[in-house]
């Protein structure tokens, strides 16, 4: 079994990260809460971002007691998620109405997702090993290149801070679930390392609740059993500041995963992810600063029909960068770079390509003046299949009444079709187009004290869509999509509460077709989340509602998925300052409720977990 193999390729693969060139510039993760690196490839702080960016660290993980990375991210502005049965099942995410595969995800700078379905495999990111996690909203092609219509999202893995840290953790719950974790980190004079190991096992529920009519629809099964997931995950990293001018680091993290679902050809899978990546970075000097990164990600899936084989599918993903700043002066910034990415399927279903290679040059200006700010990027990238795309955006800011800023920007994106559309046997179609999208975006943000709020809207409009084409049986670029609508989000805090609260609205439309005026599938008009916390002494309790409208499950919009509302209750002890015991019931009153027609979610679960973590 994969799991046997875990401990001794994950060593292997840190063991030879000195070799490869390194993770991508984004991935230079801080300790500071209040800068990001994935919204500009440069550390910014939020005070001075001109688009919108959540940030959830380590403690807010903790504290939410969110079981998985699909339970931790629903609910929050502009994401709509979409999830087959419960955990471990197929997670596909919305952002701002856009296509699933209109999402670019990063661990630790390292591009990730299947080049054949377009998809990052989100259910198999264990949170137990994730430090920090940095969604940007909003087109960013011009600084990242293909799939980056709906924005970024990037994972940051642990992190040492100083000293050494030990931890482990151990829980069990509802259906059969039980989960541990164990590692340590530390910083030694110049150096600093980690390893961090992290499973989970549950019977699951049933995941689909039966055949689908019409057809296509549902599973095309009744397989009323459980359906069970098992998650073994290793992360390593480790890096060494070699003087003052020049540092090198590196990561690995390998989950693999067992999967059983509800289907007539396939349900039962083997599952494989894995990013390996590093960073040389060099600081000649104070103005100056230049990284050389790369890296490599692996996503791959044995499948089953009970124990008859049912082909496999893997990737790999491969990607480096040579990226500069330049800082001009006293708030202005010069970004200059060069991309390299890789694309390589191995699979026994026969595709006619098999690879394909991608390489962009980009350009930013970040540049301050008294209580205005501006940013400008451009990009060029010339895929070996599609040629030449040149992608832009720009923004800018005003800062007035001390605590306020708006803001207005643009921006041009675009995807590169999948392997799986153009080559996958008798349903690929060779003659398709890179989807193009154009967004709007207007912002009002106040930031205050014990105060914070920010409302967003955006207009995007998509060209070139690619959807299944009944004339010629193939996908094909017929499609015109338009994407507008709302985000809100609060964080305060008052009587010792701590509150944070979003609410988004969108309105989606096809313009085109058959299925002009419809919404598109899978996306739910209204949703809201709010989570709240209070400490008292050593005990701490919270809470967090979570809220979806309905939605369509299907392009011709015959389908409808009815929207729902959950409550989640936590409780926490802290027996010391480093040992606690957490409680949670989710979804108090058991809701029934689906994201996915036919599939079907969780009722109430409860979950108790022993964290022990001394601080160093």
């Amino acid at each position: 079994m994969r799991r046997y193999q875990l401990l001794s390729l994950a060593i292997a693969a840190a063991l030879a990260l000195p070799a490869a060139a390194v993770a991508a510039p984004a991935g230079e993760a801080t300790d500071l809460d209040q800068v990001v690196v994935t919204a500009n490839r440069t550390a910014v702080s939020v005070n001075d971002l001109l688009t919108p960016v959540e940030v959830l660290d380590r403690s807010e993980i903790e504290r939410s007691q969110a079981r998985d990375l699909n339970d931790l991210l629903r609910g929050r502005a502009g994401i709509t998620l979409a999830n087959q049965g419960g955990a471990g099942k197929l997670t596909t995410l919305f952002l701002r109405g856009s296509e699933s595969d209109h999402v670019l995800v990063l661990v630790d700078g390292i591009r990730i997702g299947s080049p054949t379905s377009g998809l990052a495999s989100l259910q198999d990111l264990p949170l137990e090993l994730i430090d920090r996690i940095e969604i940007v909203r909003g087109p960013r092609s011009s600084l990242y290149g293909a799939d980056a219509i709906g924005g970024v999202i990037q994972v940051f893995t642990r992190r040492e801070r100083q000293g050494f840290a030990p931890r482990v953790h151990a829980g069990g719950g509802s259906n059969g679930t039980v989960e541990f974790g164990t590692g340590f980190g530390g910083r030694s004079g110049r150096g600093w390392f980690g390893a961090d190991y992290s499973f989970r096992k549950t019977q699951g529920i049933n995941a689909c609740r039966g055949a689908g009519f019409p057809v296509f629809a549902g599973c095309f099964t009744d397989e009323p059993d459980r359906d069970g997931y098992e998650s073994h995950a290793l992360s390593l990293r480790g890096g060494v500041e070699i003087n003052e001018q020049w540092s090198v680091e590196g990561q690995a993290l390998r989950a693999e995963g067992q999967n059983d679902y509800d289907g007539s050809f396939v349900n039962y899978s083997e599952t494989v992810q894995q990013v390996v990546g590093g960073k040389i970075d060099w600081r000649p000097s104070e103005r100056v600063h230049v990284q050389l990164t790369g890296g490599r990600n692996v996503d791959s899936s044995d499948n089953f029909l009970g124990a008859v084989p049912m082909g496999y599918f893997s990737t790999n993903r491969d990607s480096a960068t040579l990226q500069a700043d330049f800082s001009l002066f006293e708030g202005h910034v010069l970004t200059a770079g060069f991309d390299w990415l890789r694309d390589e399927v191995r699979s026994d279903t026969i595709y006619d390509e098999r690879a394909r290679d991608n390489k962009a040059g980009f350009v930013q200006y970040q540049g301050r003046f008294g209580n205005q700010s501006f940013e400008a990027s451009v990009r060029r990238d010339d895929n070996e299949q599609f040629g030449g795309h040149t992608t832009g955006g720009a923004a800018w800011g005003l800062n007035f009444a001390e605590n306020w800023r708006v803001t207005v920007g643009y921006g041009t994106a675009f995807k590169a079709p999948t392997f799986n559309e153009l080559y996958y046997p008798f349903f690929g179609n060779h003659n398709l187009k890179p989807e193009e999208s154009k967004t709007w975006e207007l912002g009002l943000a106040y930031r205050g004290e014990n105060f914070n709020a920010r409302i967003d809207g955006f207009d995007t409009r998509v060209d070139q869509l690619i959807t299944f084409d009944s004339a010629i049986n193939l996908p094909n670029n017929i499609e015109r999509a338009r994407m507008r609508g709302a985000e809100i989000g609060i964080d305060t805090t008052f009587a010792e509460w701590t509150l944070a609260a979003s609410a988004s609205w969108l309105d989606t439309e096809n313009r085109v077709g058959f299925n002009r005026g419809n919404d598109l599938p899978r996306r739910a008009k209204h949703s809201a989340r709010i989570d709240l916390d209070r400490a008292f002494g050593k005990f701490r309790v919270g809470a967090t509602a979570v809220g979806y409208g309905s939605r369509y499950d299907d392009v011709a919009n015959l389908t409808r998925v009815g929207g729902y509302g959950t409550l989640d209750l936590r409780a926490e002890y802290a027996f010391n300052d480093a040992l606690s015991l957490q409680a949670r019931v989710a979804n108090v009153f058991d809701r029934e409720y689906e994201t996915v027609s036919y599939y079907n979610q969780p009722g109430r679960e409860w979950f108790l977990t022993l964290r022990y973590a001394p601080k160093p």
